[in-house]
């Protein structure tokens, strides 16, 4: 908008930049590559000591334990002959295909961590599934989540609903194909990240919901965790998810192999449907279409927004993300507020003590269901007291003086729990759940003052280069710890090279050896993807591709008025703005909202429900107009021109705001010397 409020580039930018919606896991483009040979003309084969590594596993780990692989094939009914589903835009959305070289039976290999393998193995269940007979069923293996089904008297209730429509919609239409068309009465969304609402659109009409023909139902603060988790650094945190998510690494035993909750997320249309039913105590009943339920609200655990549910008639517990195949990310790599570990413990065990004692089966919104008492309370225990004992282990050793930069090389896992598979850290690992922890307890420092406020790396490495007699010489050094097989050692070394000497190749290239080696053997595929990742960019620069995508016109109507001007406080340049002072009165008539803006001191801030006597600019806009803006269908000008935007008092101050706004891009390097040179 050109001397109004906000003009419609900044405002695509804004949501390309903050709407990047906290989902479990990432995904983007499909790219695959031959699996018999790497994808990458510098990558490396896994070294004896990746090889030997990775044969002590497969001979301490207990995978004479199959019970998993059991119970994960119980209940199959049929997969459908497609192995890809489209987008409504052409791209591929889905491809379970490829990952089949998976599948190969027999097969090990040395560039992934045996465990990792078998919890790769296990996400491949694709098609219809049945939990309890003709009363619960799921398809699995069409996004990162499953899509669960309740019969009810009348039609099907919905337990999260994916991440896309389209992976959605084909679900629905695979399991009606099998089982009879039915309805969908109601859809329950288990929490507030996007891979368990973002396929609502293909499922159910958003006409029947506001009819009240078909119920919603969330947990208290539902929409607005699902729109505000990452928009502050939203940006970042998708730019951060190149690593993490691996999302644009080929699906390759040298690269992408699986997401510990599933295989990838579906590159579709994400969607959000507001809820009209909501969970507001800890624990409500419910009734819909015949089908009796107890919702257990869970906030703090695995998103600010969670509930399990009871079925009590079936003997039937849903866990949510609470409880799956794997310990989660208590801090999750792509940056987000830290979980709390004891809180999450404690909510496992409510429901161990509210439903486990009874339930015969527990089936959740990632993983495969788990049949029996006995199986299901072991299950419970092992992931109540895994979190537990993180929680608690870490706190022991800090009171005893180990600090954030140790606890990953102290904290350990018990015997007992590693000998457990649903004890293992697979979308989180001891190391970085450790230091999270700590940190959500004592902070980022150690209390050692040369680290509370240190030079930044591209400052210090210069002279750690220099003490240690230049290039060459690290280079040497750096070359033998990776032939004796001390990769983290020649990290501490080479690190400092690369930030000292952006542009030194042989540097980028022999550190980028080091991270593939480290990834090969993380259990964690979080873990190993960031260092694969973080290997292909040493080696070639930042890599271009599509990226997730979190964002739609269902994420920007969800957003608040509040939250977007939040936003514009974080876009600020205070250069820019140094020494201006000015206030907004800004108005949305049509949901009675009123917010004051102000600018001063280079901060700009709002409060809801105030309104100054002597604004120096007042703006008045529907927020159904609004919306527009934000999501670029028309300019801002063109509400000025067809009269839907007042305003009144000076416009100047609109266009120095709008001249201060930074707009973000995802063109800055996360490791030195990876951008290509005209980006610099």
């Amino acid at each position: 908008m050109k001397g109004t409020v906000i003009n419609t580039a900044v405002i695509s930018t804004l949501l390309a930049a903050s709407t990047s919606l906290a989902i479990a896991a990432g995904g983007a483009g499909v790219v695959t590559s031959d699996p018999s040979k790497h994808f990458d003309s510098k990558g490396k084969a896994p070294s004896q000591f990746t090889i030997d590594s990775q044969n002590s596993l497969r001979q301490s780990l207990p995978f004479d334990d199959k019970r998993d692989f059991e119970e994960a094939q119980r209940g199959f009914i049929a997969a459908p002959e497609y192995k890809q589903i489209m987008a409504e835009a052409g791209n591929v959305a889905w491809d379970m295909g490829s990952y089949d070289w998976l599948l190969n039976e027999g097969e090990s290999f040395d560039t992934i961590h045996p465990s990792l393998q078998r919890q790769a193995v296990l996400n491949m269940a694709y098609g219809l599934y049945e939990v309890i007979p003709d009363k619960i069923y799921q398809v699995r293996g069409y996004d990162l989540a499953n899509i669960s089904f309740i019969k009810g008297k009348t039609g099907w209730i919905v337990f999260d609903p994916l991440t896309a429509k389209e992976t959605a919609a084909a679900a629905l239409k695979f399991i009606n194909e099998q089982l009879g068309e039915r309805p969908v009465v109601a859809v329950v969304y288990s929490h507030s990240h996007a891979d368990h609402f973002g396929g609502v659109r293909g499922v159910i009409d958003e006409a029947d919901v506001k009819s009240g023909k078909v119920k919603v139902i969330a947990p208290e603060g539902f929409m607005h965790h699902a729109v505000a988790e990452n928009v502050m650094a939203g940006n970042a945190m998708t730019r951060r998810m190149f690593f993490q998510y691996g999302v644009l690494l080929p699906r390759s035993p040298y690269g992408h192999v699986d997401q510990s909750i599933g295989k990838n997320t579906a590159a579709g249309n994400l969607g959000l449907i507001a809820p009209n039913v909501t969970i507001d105590k800890d624990f409500v009943d419910m009734t819909v279409d015949g089908v009796k339920m107890v919702f257990q609200s869970t906030p703090g655990t695995e998103a600010p927004a969670e509930m399990n549910t009871w079925f009590p008639d079936m003997k039937a517990f849903w866990a949510a993300e609470n409880i799956t195949g794997t310990i989660h990310n208590i801090y999750t790599l792509r940056g987000a507020l830290v979980r709390d570990a004891l809180e999450w413990s404690k909510q496992i065990n409510v429901a161990l003590y509210e439903y486990g004692q009874e339930a015969d089966v527990m089936f959740a919104s990632h993983s495969w269901p788990r049949w029996g008492n006995d199986r299901i309370q072991e299950v419970m225990r092992a992931q109540r007291d895994t979190y537990a004992h993180l929680n608690n282990q870490v706190l022991h050793l800090a009171n005893q003086g180990v600090t954030i930069n140790q606890i990953h090389n102290e904290y350990k896992l018990p015997e007992s729990l590693v000998r457990q598979w649903s004890a293992h850290s697979y979308h989180g690992s001891e190391e970085h759940n450790s230091r999270a922890v700590l940190n959500r307890y004592l902070g980022y420092w150690d209390a050692n003052p040369a680290t509370l406020m240190p030079l930044s790396p591209e400052d210090s490495a210069p002279l750690y280069v220099e003490m240690m007699g230049g290039s060459d010489k690290i280079l040497k050094k750096g070359k033998a710890l990776f032939e004796e097989g001390k990769y983290f050692h020649a990290i501490e070394i080479l690190n400092k090279l690369v930030f000292a000497e952006s542009k030194n190749q042989p540097a980028k290239d022999l550190l980028a050896d080091v991270y593939e080696q480290i990834g090969y053997q993380k259990e964690s595929p979080s873990v190993r993807n960031s260092f694969l990742a973080a290997a292909y960019e040493l080696r070639h620069g930042m890599p271009t591709g599509a990226s997730p995508k979190a964002s739609g016109p269902d994420m920007i109507k969800g957003m608040s008025t509040g939250l977007w001007l939040d936003f514009l406080g974080v876009r600020l340049d205070t250069e820019k703005s140094a020494g201006k002072q000015y206030i907004i009165n800004f108005i949305t008539p049509d949901n009675g909202e009123k917010y004051l803006v102000e600018l001063s001191n280079s901060a700009l801030t709002n409060i809801e429900g105030v309104q100054a006597d002597k604004a120096d600019l007042t703006i008045t806009i529907d927020r159904s107009e609004l919306n527009d803006v934000m999501m670029g269908a028309h300019s801002f000008d063109d509400k000025i021109k067809a009269g839907k935007v007042k305003i009144e008092g000076d416009s100047q101050v609109i266009k120095d705001l709008m001249s201060s706004l930074v707009t973000f891009t995802m063109a800055f390097e996360l490791l030195p010397g990876t951008l290509p040179d005209t980006d610099k």
